[in-house]
């Protein structure tokens, strides 16, 4: 059993580049294209239809809804490069990882930005959720690829049955933050304080006096004095006076997904006119 994966990209080498990591990897990936406005089958101006697989028929194991053929072929009409590739069963999930990681595109984001510039081809890989994608098929000599009934070797006429399963994948989305800046400032600030001045005043005054023994007269003498005064001192201290606790809590909700899956189904009449020819197994029918 093997799937096809399919992963678009914008430029060619990025596409070059996945295809050479998903070749380096462990990965049993078989039948990996490129193609882009020169591969055969591609058309300009119309989409695929069940008739006419344009370039979708070289991809041999794929069974793709038309949605995602669509989205895909508007990829390569702007200029964008599709890989396919052919895996086995067991390599799916690393094989998606590996292109994943490359510079692929988001084609639910990249499909939606068509439709609101006036795209209005059905939406693309609804409910995919992921850049590359897987798309299961049986691995036959005789598949087109794409779902549609063909003849084998043996004139077996098959009818794929396809049905669609609902992925609900999860992804991070900005639901807007907080940012927190501390800066300093500065602001005068204005005080008053009062300081004491000393002087020092020499006099001579005329005296006209007798002279007592207090006089101690005709002895020599220094005086020194000294003045002092005072002068501000500015000093500044710091305090904690305010905190600001930046932090962010988690919950969880339960979000209901409503949408439809397809299925193709059959309906088998018998002809009682004929006698031979094809053989219905009662078993087998739906």
């Amino acid at each position: 059993m093997t799937r096809t994966i399919t992963a678009l990209f914008d430029k060619r080498p990025d596409a070059e580049a996945a295809e050479a990591r998903l070749k380096a990897s462990n990965v049993d990936a078989g039948h990996i294209r490129i193609h882009d406005q020169s591969s055969e089958g591609y058309s300009a101006d119309k989409s695929s239809t069940h008739a006419d697989v344009g370039m979708w028929a070289s991809v041999q194991n794929a069974f793709l809804p038309d949605d995602d053929r669509h989205a895909y072929e508007e990829g390569v009409r702007r200029g964008g490069f599709l890989l396919t590739a052919d895996v086995g069963e067991e390599h799916v999930d690393q094989a998606v990882k590996v292109l994943e990681e490359a510079d692929t595109v988001d084609i639910d984001e990249r499909s939606d930005q068509w439709r609101q510039s006036g795209w209005n081809a059905p939406g693309a890989a609804a409910g995919a959720g992921s850049a590359a994608y897987a798309y299961g098929s049986e691995a036959s000599s005789a598949d087109t690829g794409l779902g549609y009934a063909d003849t084998n070797a043996t004139g077996e006429q098959v009818v794929p049955i396809v049905e669609e399963q609902l992925v609900v994948g999860k992804r991070e989305v900005d639901r807007g933050g907080a940012r927190v800046r501390s800066y300093v400032t500065e602001t005068p600030v204005h005080e008053q304080i009062r300081l004491r001045d000393e002087k020092i005043s020499v006099q001579r005054r005329a005296v006209d006096r007798p002279l007592t023994d207090a006089d101690d007269a005709f002895r020599e003498r220094t005086i020194d004095m000294t003045a002092t005064g005072e002068e501000a001192v500015v000093g500044k201290t710091a305090r904690v006076v305010e905190e600001v606790v930046v932090s962010k809590t988690s919950g969880e909700r339960v979000e209901q997904i409503d949408d439809t899956v397809r299925r193709t189904d059959v309906e088998i009449e018998e002809d009682a006119g004929r006698s031979g020819g094809t053989s219905i197994d009662p078993a087998n029918r739906r």
